[in-house]
């Protein structure tokens, strides 16, 4: 059984199709993740449903865009499902926290180690955490792509043992989910990409991503040594039947890849943080995309972009500028240019602080 689980529960499985809370299958999985913190597991809930909520208790404003609805049904909708989280937990005896978090919260070294030893606070002292994105003040580049986003950078930083992405399918399906002849796909393995392709483009009613989003960071999460469960939120009893790894359980397991350091997998998510780039000969990619681990020597570096200083987190890309990875540079941008392609020189960007792209 995992240690420490985060579980992501979409809108749909949330919300009635009206919008109003889904209050007997919230209470079923309330029940279930008690279950699971009574065996030892530890559970950081992203939950998604502020806005669905919202939307069915406030009419759109005459004068409102989409940003600013958006906002209107979030503050409105958040204060309600965190409200009956806490009804819900508190009938088990369970204290649960609120936690907002915008994307700066890990594009920012400072704020993602701050909000990593907030959740670890949490958990320490037998809280369980309720994560959901700030819709109130996310807006355009500060918003995640959805709250799948959201619980793959939160697996990462608490260094989950799993991550668990409850929608209203049983999978990944090798066709569209509507037709009889379409499979759930059991295991996807890291290299499997072909996979993608059997996706079907469909959004859910009230989220903002669907089912090519979810393999995106499933994908993303497991490359990093953390394996990804995407199952049915209305499947009877399915976190304990995940949790205790029960054969036959009707889902998706994305099989995780070699598992990278936690600051590799805050690197994955970083790519905001750049400062600037450097393009790379052929010599030099197939080096750091070999099976050994390989640290980036100036000597192969053939173009340095931006201005960095030590210390920043810039872009690694090949000779046709195609992405190969970010990391933390030794060197600041006037200090690269004048080495580049120079031999005997320390790394510009040492293994541990090199996250690869994965393809």
């Amino acid at each position: 059984m995992y240690k420490r689980i985060t579980l992501k529960i979409g809108s749909n499985v949330l919300a009635l199709p009206g919008g109003h809370p889904n209050e007997p299958r919230m209470a079923l999985l309330a029940e279930q993740i008690v279950a699971l913190r009574s065996r030892g597991m530890e559970v950081l809930l992203v939950s998604s449903g502020a806005v669905a909520s919202g939307r069915r208790m406030i009419e759109t404003p005459k004068a409102g865009d989409a940003v600013s609805c958006r906002q209107l049904w979030a503050a409105v909708g958040q204060v309600h499902l965190i409200g009956k989280y806490c009804e819900l937990f508190a009938m088990h005896h369970t204290l649960c926290a609120q936690v907002l978090a915008t994307k700066e919260d890990f594009r920012d070294r400072r704020h993602f180690l701050n909000m990593r030893n907030c959740l670890e606070t949490l958990l320490r002292n037998s809280v369980l955490p309720i994560i959901n994105e700030n819709d109130v003040v996310s807006v355009t580049e500060l918003m995640f792509t959805d709250n799948d986003e959201l619980s793959g950078l939160i697996a990462d930083m608490t260094g989950s043992d799993a991550l668990i992405i409850l929608t209203n399918v049983d999978g990944i399906y090798d066709g569209h989910p509507s037709d009889p002849r379409s499979k759930v796909i059991p295991l996807i393995e890291p290299e499997n990409a072909a996979a993608c392709r059997a996706i079907a483009p469909v959004k859910s009613d009230f989220g903002r991503g669907g089912m090519v989003t979810k393999f995106s960071i499933a994908k993303k999460v497991a490359a990093s040594g953390t394996p990804v469960h995407i199952a049915n939120g209305f499947t009877d009893h399915i976190l304990l039947h995940i949790a205790e790894q029960k054969a036959g359980t009707l889902q998706t397991v994305f099989a995780p890849g070699r598992k990278a350091t936690p600051f590799k997998k805050w690197l994955a998510h970083s790519d905001g943080e750049v400062k600037g780039a450097v393009r790379i000969n052929r010599g030099a990619a197939e080096r750091l995309l070999g099976s050994q681990a390989a640290s980036l020597l100036p000597v192969g570096v053939t173009r340095v972009d931006g201005d960095f200083r030590s210390g920043d987190i810039i872009r690694v890309t090949d000779e046709q500028g195609n992405l190969i990875g970010w990391g933390r540079t030794e060197y600041n941008a006037d200090a690269a240019r004048k080495k580049a392609g120079e031999r005997n020189n320390k790394p510009l960007i040492r293994y541990d602080y090199l996250y690869l792209k994965q393809e």
